[in-house]
This record gives C-alpha cells, sequence and structure tokens, in this order.
C-alpha cells in the first residue's frame, strides 16, 4: 500500500471512532439559500464535521506571523482529509486572507502523462504569508466548506509551520497532495546562494522550484512550473539563485510529482484510476486506410518500374542481335566511325588546344563530348563514387541531431500541453502515440520510397553498363554520354534524406526548424545542376569537395539570412551582391564552356575581348543561342536579386530555395534548347516524362500555396488560416503537396536519367558540348 492510500486509511480508522452520529438532515432550504454556521476555531486542533448541499461551514482563525517568543516568522498550513467517498460530487475548501484567496477541492484531480487521473482524499496546503505592517499585527483568515453532495464527513486541522524562514530544515512531503514551501530572506552581505536538497531516497520524484513572495503560490504538480526556477530530483538537487528579487527574499517550494517517469523511474508510481487512458490507440480505421493509401501509391511506381524494365529488356534482347550483327558488317567494311553527322573535323577543338591556351579568346566554335571524355574512366568513377558516399556522411551527421531535437519539441509539447509551440493545421491533426500529425509524417513517406527506387533504377543501369564494358561493347566504349552514376546515387540519398528531414520538420513546424525541411532541397537543386554540367563536361566537372563547400556555403547564408536577415538593410545588400557576381561567373562559365580561368589576369583579358569584339571588330558575340539565353538568366537573377533588396521577405530560407529552383530551371530549359538546337531528338519515354512531371508539378504548387499555417506570424494569426482535411479525411492541402512533389521530384530525376538515351548510339566526338 502507498503511503498515500495508508495515511487515507488512518485518517478514516480515527474518524470511526471519533465521529459523532450522524446528524438528522434538516428540510431543504429555499433555491439559492444556504445555512451558514461559522464558528471561531483554533490551531492545532482536528474538527470532524460533515457538511451538505444546504450547508457551508466557516471556520475563522487568527494569525500573529511574529510570535513575541519567537523572532522568526511563522507559516500556517491546513490539513483536510475527506472521509465520504463520493468523487463526482468533490467538496470544496476556500481559504480567504488578507491579499489571498487559497481554493481546492477533495478529492484533488491531478493529472499525468496521457490525461492519466490522480485522486487525492487528503490533501495539505501551506498558506501564502501577505505582507504585514508591523510585526505584532494580527491576521484573520477564514477556511469555508461546501459541497453539493449529501452529507460528506471530513476533518480539518490547522496548524503553524515552525522555521518557516529557512535556514537548514527538514521537509517531509508525503505526496503530490502534500507540497511544502518554506521562506529564504537574503543577509545584507549576500548577492547569490545556492539552495541544495536533499534526499535519502531517489523516488519519488520530486520537484523543488524557485518563486517569487507572491500570492498564490503554485505548489502543485500540474502549476509548479508555471513560474520561477524549477529543477526534478531524485536524490540531489541545487539551484543558484541571485539577489534579484524585489523584497531580497524568495520561496522553496518542494513537490512530489504524480509519476516517477520524469526523473527516470517507473511509471506507474502511483496507482491509475479505473478511468485512466493510457493514451491514443493505433486500431482507427482511418490510420489504417491512410497508411494503406501512401503504400498503394508508392509502390504501383515500383510495379510499373519492373515492367518497363521487363519490357526494355525484352526489347533489347532482340535489338542487340541486329546491333550486334551490324557492328560486324560495319568492322567488316571500315564503316563502323560512319555515323550521322553534318559537322566537319575544323568546327570543333581538341583538347590540346584547350590545354594551350585557356584565356578568354575567340576559339573555334564547336566542341565535342570526346575532347571532354579523356580521363582514365576507373578515375573519373572513383571521384563521381565520392558524391554519394560524401551526402551519405552528411546525411548521417546531420539526421541524427535533427532527430533529436524534434523530440524534445514534441515532449515539451505533449508535457506542458502547450500548442503554440509548433505551427500545425490544426482543423486536420491527427496524432499517433506521441506524435501530434501524424498525417504531415506519414505524407512524407514518398520521397523516401521514391528516393530508394530511384536508386534500384540506377543500380540496374550500371549493372547493364559495367556487363557491356566487360564484353567490349562498342556503344558502351564510344558512343553516348559517358556514363558515370555517382551524382546520381547522390541525388536519390538526398531525395531519401528530404523526406527524412521533412517529416522531422512537421513532427513540430516552427520558425527554427524549417531550416531542416529546405537543407536537403538544397542539395537536390545543385546536385541536379552538377549533373547537367557533367553531362557534357565529364573531365572537368567541379571535385565533390569544393561542390558541396558550395553547397555548405549556401546553408550558411540560409541561417545567417534566417537569424539576421531580418529587416537588416546591410544583410541584404551584401548577398544581393554576392548574388549578382555569382550569376556572372556561372554564366561565363557556362559560355566558355570551362575554357577560362579565375586569376590575376582576368580583367585584362576581359578588357581585351571587349576591345577586339565591340571596338577593333565590332562583331556579335561568337556563340549567339549560348548568349541570348544565359543573357535572359541574368536577367531573371538580378529581377531576384532585386526583389530580395527592395521587399526583404521575412521567410529567407524558401527566397533562397527559390533562386536555387530558377536557376535550375533555367539551366535545364538552356540544355534542352541546346540539345534541339544541335540537332539531337528528344525519345519518347524522356518527352513523356517532361509532360508529365511538369503537369504534376502544377498541381503541386496550387496545393503548396495554399498555405495552412505560417510560422512568420503568431500562433493565433496562424490558426486563421487552417483548414479541413481534403482527402479521405485524414490529409489536408500540404499533405497533397508532398504526395505530388514527391513524384514530380522521382519524374525530374527520370528526366535527367534518360534525357540524352538519343545519344547511346552517337559517338562521342561527334556530340556537342554546351
Amino acid at each position: 500500500m502507498s503511503r498515500s492510500g495508508a495515511a487515507v486509511l488512518g485518517w478514516a480508522l480515527l474518524a470511526g471512532a471519533l465521529l459523532p452520529p450522524p446528524p438528522v438532515r434538516p428540510q431543504p432550504l429555499p433555491h439559492g439559500q444556504r445555512d451558514v454556521h461559522q464558528k471561531e476555531a483554533q490551531f492545532n486542533t482536528t474538527y470532524i464535521d460533515w457538511v451538505d448541499g444546504n450547508l457551508l461551514n466557516i471556520y475563522a482563525f487568527n494569525h500573529t506571523p511574529h510570535l513575541p517568543l519567537s523572532p522568526q516568522t511563522e507559516g500556517v498550513r491546513v490539513s483536510v482529509n475527506v472521509l465520504s467517498n463520493q468523487k463526482d460530487q468533490p467538496v470544496l475548501f476556500v481559504v480567504r486572507q488578507k491579499e489571498a484567496v487559497v481554493s481546492f477541492q477533495v478529492p484533488l484531480i491531478l493529472r499525468g502523462l496521457y490525461q492519466r487521473k490522480y485522486a487525492y482524499q487528503e490533501v495539505s496546503r501551506t498558506l501564502c504569508q501577505p505582507q504585514t505592517k508591523s510585526e505584532m499585527e494580527t491576521q484573520y483568515f477564514f477556511v469555508d466548506v461546501s459541497t453539493l453532495s449529501d452529507n460528506t464527513s471530513y476533518q480539518l486541522r490547522v496548524t503553524r509551520v515552525e522555521n518557516f524562514v529557512l535556514r537548514v530544515a527538514t521537509m517531509a512531503s508525503t505526496g503530490p497532495f502534500s507540497p511544502q514551501y518554506f521562506k529564504y530572506e537574503f543577509p545584507e552581505e549576500v548577492d547569490s546562494v545556492i539552495v541544495k536538497v536533499t534526499s535519502p531516497m531517489a523516488f519519488p520524484c520530486s520537484v523543488i522550484s524557485i518563486q517569487d513572495i507572491l500570492c498564490p503560490v503554485y505548489d502543485l504538480d500540474n502549476n509548479v512550473a508555471f513560474i520561477g526556477m524549477y529543477q526534478t530530483m531524485t536524490k540531489k538537487a541545487a539551484i543558484t539563485v541571485q539577489k534579484d528579487f524585489p523584497s531580497h527574499s524568495f520561496y522553496v517550494v518542494v513537490v512530489v510529482k504524480t509519476e516517477d517517469e520524469a526523473c527516470g523511474g517507473p511509471l506507474p508510481y502511483y496507482p491509475l484510476s479505473k478511468n485512466a487512458s493510457p493514451g491514443v490507440q493505433w486500431g482507427s480505421e482511418a490510420y489504417v486506410r491512410s497508411v494503406l493509401f501512401c503504400l498503394g501509391i508508392f509502390l504501383s511506381f515500383y510495379i510499373l518500374t519492373l515492367l518497363i524494365a521487363c519490357w526494355e529488356s525484352c526489347r533489347s534482347g532482340t535489338s542487340g542481335l541486329t546491333a550486334a550483327s551490324l557492328g560486324r558488317q560495319h568492322k567488316k567494311k571500315g564503316l563502323l566511325a560512319a555515323m550521322d553527322s553534318s559537322v566537319e573535323e575544323d568546327d570543333y577543338d581538341t583538347l590540346a588546344d584547350i590545354d594551350y591556351d585557356k584565356n578568354v579568346i575567340r576559339t573555334k566554335q564547336y566542341l565535342c563530348v570526346a575532347d571532354l571524355a579523356r580521363k582514365d574512366k576507373r578515375v573519373l568513377r572513383k571521384k563521381y563514387q565520392i558524391y554519394f558516399w560524401n551526402i551519405a556522411t552528411i546525411a548521417v551527421f546531420y539526421a541524427l541531431p535533427v532527430i533529436q531535437l524534434v523530440i524534445t519539441y514534441q515532449t515539451v509539447v505533449n508535457v506542458t500541453g502547450n500548442q503554440d509551440i509548433c505551427y500545425y493545421n490544426f482543423l486536420c491533426a491527427h496524432p499517433l502515440g506521441n506524435l501530434s500529425a501524424f498525417n504531415n509524417i506519414l505524407s512524407n513517406l514518398g520521397y523516401v520510397l521514391l528516393g530508394l527506387l530511384f536508386l534500384l533504377i540506377i543500380l540496374q543501369r550500371e549493372i547493364n553498363y559495367n556487363r557491356a564494358l566487360l564484353r567490349n561493347d562498342t556503344h558502351a566504349l564510344e558512343c553516348g554520354i559517358p556514363k558515370h552514376f555517382g551524382l546520381f546515387y547522390a541525388m536519390g540519398t538526398a531525395l531519401m534524406m528530404e523526406g527524412l528531414l521533412s517529416a522531422c520538420y512537421h513532427v513540430c513546424p516552427n520558425y527554427t526548424n524549417f531550416q531542416f525541411d529546405t537543407s536537403f532541397m538544397y542539395m537536390i537543386a545543385g546536385l541536379c545542376m552538377l549533373k547537367l554540367y557533367q553531362k557534357r563536361h565529364p573531365d572537368i566537372n567541379a571535385s565533390a569537395y569544393s561542390a558541396y563547400a558550395c553547397l555548405a556555403l549556401v546553408i550558411f547564408f540560409s541561417v545567417v539570412g534566417v537569424v539576421f536577415g531580418k529587416g537588416n538593410t546591410a544583410f541584404w545588400i551584401v548577398f544581393s551582391v554576392i548574388h549578382i557576381v555569382a550569376t556572372l561567373l556561372l554564366s561565363t562559365q557556362l559560355y566558355y564552356m570551362g575554357r577560362w580561368k579565375l586569376d590575376s589576369g582576368i580583367l585584362r583579358r576581359i578588357l581585351h575581348v571587349l576591345y577586339t569584339d565591340c571596338v577593333r571588330q565590332c562583331s556579335g558575340p561568337m556563340y549567339v543561342d549560348r548568349m541570348v539565353l544565359l543573357v535572359m538568366g541574368n536577367i531573371i537573377n538580378w529581377s531576384l536579386a532585386a526583389y530580395g533588396l527592395i521587399v526583404r521577405p521575412n521567410d529567407f530560407a524558401s527566397y533562397l530555395l527559390a533562386i536555387g529552383i530558377c536557376n535550375l530551371l533555367l539551366y535545364f530549359a538552356f540544355y534542352i534548347i541546346m540539345k534541339l538546337r544541335s540537332g539531337e531528338r528528344i525519345k519518347l519515354i524522356p518527352l513523356l516524362c517532361i509532360i508529365s512531371t511538369s503537369v504534376v508539378w502544377g498541381f503541386a504548387l496550387f496545393f503548396f500555396f495554399q498555405g495552412l499555417s505560417t510560422w512568420q506570424k503568431t500562433p493565433a494569426e496562424s490558426r486563421e488560416h487552417n483548414r479541413d482535411c481534403i482527402l479521405l479525411d485524414f490529409f489536408d492541402d500540404h499533405d497533397i503537396w508532398h504526395f505530388l512533389s514527391s513524384i514530380a521530384m522521382f519524374g525530374s530525376f527520370l528526366v535527367l536519367l534518360t534525357l540524352d538515351d538519343d545519344l547511346d548510339c552517337v559517338q562521342r566526338d561527334k556530340i556537342y558540348v554546351f
């Protein structure tokens, strides 16, 4: 039996021996009237009495905080015990004193985790000490007892608390129903003190709180953390307190918690009530239906991919025999190199020409992929595999602290009950266990499953390519864009991590967590641009270390912008200048196809080009198509920079992400246009992927801009945007954005993967670089 149960039993036995015979119930009084019994009461006297719906008992006490024989201030403690077990109609005790009113009902109901209820028949409370004008001032206080039940018996005892002003005290608290607190006064020469509390037993779990001398004192388990400082305690606690209280004094409050879990103990320290509910149950049809819906959608892509792979395998098996026989005939006749091309030998530069002069000067008009694919394939394969291993390492070290942080946020929400910490769509938030909005987390499943599917597709393609190399297939050795899969693996991993981190963000969406939702979006945008560049520049692509260093710089600016960018003119000026300079450097890199170098002589070479092209010869640009597209890209980027400098949006992370996505789309459009202008074509599968992905992106962005919540406003203002569920009575608009955007990103990856499949039978010295 617990100590609280033993105490209640002891009170009950004592009451059975001392209680007078039950009184004759008086006739009901007229409606709204109540019989009032007031009596002068004494300290250290146990009053055994009864009360019902027609009776109000008032006990009047007088109290002198400073007794003549004791210079120390003494406290007052009220202890009650309700002997009748009527939980539905409790007894209300109201203590009226100068400048304060304390009220509590018995049984006292306290709640633990998951809304567990704990009922206590015995309650002891220390009264707050109001300020007195003189040391000998007599204070009066009254204890009112009332109820709506029939003939409820109770016991009341008021005692003085000796040594209420704390020096070294022995405090005994038998449970959450019996908190205690003492007063400490700073000596004149002391500016700070350490409050040390020790206990011979580790449990029950307790809370030590430091509070200002104000009434009421928060001394219950459900409110002790409202003000001041507090620590949970097993055997030891120590709190350093500065002398910054107005009265140069404070209360030390000791409260026993209803459950020991906060101190690392077992959960059911106190017996649960019969009506206790241990938490939300999983077996709801809506949850099962929604999980099956998500799995059904994304697993269907696995089935579709498997069917396409089988169809291509059968098709390639037939066409492979024909190609092999044709290849043998071409070898015999010496016609294998006679592929379709209208480009003459003098129309493109060789690798030696580029190595000889990398200055920004006029060169021949065309450069082919073969000129940039001369390095050892094993070295290049290692180089591009580093992208995957680097992003895998980044993912592990980035994700683990993120998961830990959001779990902490969710725990704080569950323990404190503060619903303003996280910006959910509360009209469509389906909890599960400790998670407040399981639907927003479940809808991110598509990123993970489709990212894994993309990795499997890349693995299958790499296996087929390696088999072709082993059998010295001419197409694999000499034709098509050189196959390097490291960046594709990195893209698939980034897509999976985007799903994981987006789910983490939606555990508790708020201002500080939003960077987790966007970090790998920067990664994806950067990796896609690198992959587009690597297609036509296999040997001169940026190293993994420099590429990830640039992405780290982007994330650094994202964090700085979130923290310092709000309304900071200097930050926006610096960022806009960096944005414009980076755009110019990237445009130069694309225009000259990497055949320039950034060093101390760059300005001299630029002036030379301007003089030669604009003054001496007054000729137009050599690469007209490329120049037109890059000028359009610069106009768009400068417009974005001007928008940021003028408007200074609060959501800097989304603004930076918009810049990255816009540049990715610009580069993709540039690649498509240059591909078509070079006489190449787009096969059926990539064409279908482009069209379907564009449509899905359009619908996805529509749902994204619905704005069901926003951490840029206060929690109350954010909830004005909340909306009901629109799919299966479980998912909201943002969940549909997760579904569609994961599909669209998977489709975008497939476009990059299959875009140049039309060149698989074209020799590399006939494929243009752009």
